[in-house]
């Protein structure tokens, strides 16, 4: 069985990315974590949140700056209510530890929404499938990695 942070490599390939994977010094469960160990903007990371958007999940990539505001979420996705997932839900959605999320490398497509405000950064941060693993990328190819749909979802 493939660990997450081989289908995350697979999934970038697939996609034509090159699939380099950052391994940090220690895990980064927080976007000023990671930031702090790659030396980049907080904004620049693109956190991976599982929601629950009226029982099924939904994925908001987020820029590290801010917060998800979950009425905006459930307003672009039409459904009327999101919220946070359990840690079991993320898993089971994601095949991937809280913590540890990647936008990209789940067993099934997820719908998903890429903050707008990551693409004010020309390079952006997302995580590899593990607390410690971090990709390269930018707004445009995370929108096509992921399939999703720019979205201000910023609090």
């Amino acid at each position: 069985m493939k660990s997450a942070l081989d289908r995350v490599r697979t999934a970038l390939t697939l996609h034509g990315h090159p699939g380099n994977i950052t391994e940090l010094p220690s895990p980064a469960p927080t976007a000023m974590a990671a930031a702090e160990q790659l030396a980049c903007p907080v904004g620049a990371i693109a956190n991976s949140l599982v929601f629950e958007a009226d029982g099924t999940p939904l994925l908001v990539v987020a820029s590290g700056g801010h917060r998800v505001d979950v009425k905006k979420a459930a307003h672009h996705v039409g459904v009327r209510r999101v919220r946070r997932a359990t840690p079991e839900f993320v898993l089971e959605a994601t095949g991937q530890e809280v913590g540890g999320v990647a936008p990209i490398g789940h067993p099934v497509p997820l719908r998903t929404l890429v903050d707008t405000a990551l693409a004010g950064y020309p390079q952006v941060w997302a995580g590899a499938g593990l607390p410690h693993t971090m990709f390269r990328t930018t707004f445009a190819e995370l929108v096509a990695l992921t399939g999703g749909e720019a979205a201000a979802v910023g609090a």
